[in-house]
């Protein structure tokens, strides 16, 4: 190691084995590597193998790698499987539980045995572990290994300090008791003031036993020991947030991070084949037509399915609905109601999957009815389509507090297991078609200038991205007393 700092830093980078979370780091290891960096990026083998089958369903073939492109252009990225502790045909979807505790107790032991494996042969050296902030073990292994420990966070700076600050949530009674409290949060440092229904669902929960509470929790402890937190959000959308977090340990905001000119990503990263909608799309009149999609994980009760399927037959917008075979459940491949295709017929399009930053961006686009995941957010502002918000899980729920009440540039659908057709009906067309509607998409429009202006030469995200950098490489320096 005395010798690395004459070669390029090299960084073992570990997403979490979740869509939402793998796309933006593989952008995040394009953006390093164009930075000097060579990357050895990590994924699973459930991961590859199903990627793998949906570009071979889209007429594409892998292979064994998933970088061949990013490699011709002259980026120093190398590629690695590990095992998750279950085999590669488990239905991760329809066994949530089991593959948490996998990803908990088995993965980090085939993280480790590939560390060891580069550690003695990798050139240039290992010289840091980027790993998603979720995992359980990124600050032990680093520790183990005598490299620094970055840790890479996915989704908002107010999530990661509402997590940050568990013990403080505790104190006060708003979280792990058997009856939460329901008053405004406003003890959180950098967070002004924030409802408990705004709390990410794990946190509104009472009982904190479960596998996905003890992932979160020890996380948090190793998120703690991280030496370096890099961050996908913008300085200037969350600044009272962020300058709080960088009192505590040095955070970077560094998002969006988005393929090069946000375009179909050279990298395959879709775990699901991509129809091709462009041509019903080039059909419609511009702004008219309601996206709709619930992510690449959540699922969505077959009641709730219903009544804002109805909802969308009720109201007289175009609409394309992007519905993956287990949003309610892998035996429930076809949840719609029965005559949904029939009454829907000439005016609105389901298909089980699309190039989300491709369909946002036509021109015919309009409005986006979302489960509020943080990329599809983030892509939603950047193309200057507002929002129709229906959180199912985890960070979505905060997500929408800053769509709806903070931003502005989005409105409320309403909340699980009490949603109903009419009002879905009535807030589509609000959306689509109203003054509230109207005011969001003119919200919008400033909201992606913060992010345009963000990722020029002189924005914030590029500075912090530079500084991070500058950081790590005299942090790495002095650990290896150069």
């Amino acid at each position: 190691m005395a010798a690395s700092h004459r070669k390029p830093p090299h960084a073992l980078l570990v997403p979490y084995p979740l869509q939402g979370h793998i796309i933006p780091a593989v952008h995040l290891a394009i953006k390093l590597a164009s930075r000097g960096f060579a990357i050895t990026f990590v994924n699973t083998e459930a991961v590859h193998h199903q990627t793998c089958c949906a570009a071979r369903r889209s007429g594409s073939d892998l292979g064994h790698d998933i970088f061949p492109a990013a490699r011709a252009s002259g980026l120093d990225i190398r590629y690695e499987l590990v095992s998750d502790g279950l085999p590669v045909a488990f239905d991760r979807s329809l066994n949530h539980d089991q593959f948490m505790f996998a990803v908990l107790h088995v993965l980090s032991a085939h993280v480790e045995e590939l560390i060891r494996k580069l550690s003695l042969r990798a050139d240039p050296p290992l010289t840091c572990l980027i790993a998603d902030t979720f995992f359980v073990w990124p600050s032990t292994l680093a520790k183990k290994f005598g490299i620094p420990y970055v840790s890479f966070w996915t989704e908002p700076a107010l999530i990661f300090s509402l997590y940050y600050h568990m013990d403080l949530l505790i104190r006060n009674g708003h979280f792990a008791s058997h009856d939460n409290s329901k008053d405004t949060i406003t003890y959180v440092p950098g967070v002004a003031a924030i409802e408990p229904a705004d709390l990410m669902s794990y946190l509104q929960e009472t009982d904190v036993s479960t596998v996905v509470h003890q992932i979160i929790f020890k996380a948090f402890d190793e998120a703690k020991a991280a030496d370096f937190v890099l961050c996908n959000t913008v300085q200037e959308l969350e600044s009272d947030t962020i300058s709080a977090l960088q009192r505590e340990k040095p955070f970077y905001a560094v998002g969006p991070i988005f393929p090069a000119g946000f375009t179909r990503s050279a990298v395959a990263t879709s775990l699901w084949a991509e129809s091709d909608c462009s041509q019903w799309l080039d059909s419609k009149p511009p702004g008219s037509v309601l996206y709709i999609s619930f992510g690449s994980y959540a699922h969505i009760g077959r009641r709730d399915l219903e009544e804002i399927a109805h909802g969308v037959l009720g109201s007289t917008v175009s609409f394309i609905w992007v519905l993956r075979s287990d949003v309610v459940s892998s035996d429930e491949p076809d949840p719609l109601p029965e005559d949904f295709a029939e009454e829907s017929q000439g005016r609105g399009v389901v298909v089980p999957w699309c190039c989300q930053v491709e369909l946002l961006k036509h021109r015919s686009i309009g409005g986006f009815l979302t489960h509020c995941g943080w990329n599809s957010i983030l892509e939603s502002i950047w193309c200057g389509v507002p929002l129709l918000c229906f959180p199912l899980l985890t960070d979505q729920f905060t997500n929408r507090k800053l769509v709806v009440n903070d931003w502005r540039i989005g409105l409320d659908l309403g909340r699980t297991n009490k949603v109903n057709r009419e009002e879905v009906s009535k807030r589509i067309e609000i959306l689509m078609e109203g003054e509230a509607g109207n005011e969001a998409r003119k919200n919008i429009r400033e909201v992606r200038r913060a992010l345009e202006i963000a990722l020029t030469p002189e924005g914030s995200s590029h500075k912090n991205l530079d500084q991070f950098i500058a950081d790590l490489t005299k942090y790495g320096e002095q650990i290896n007393g150069v």
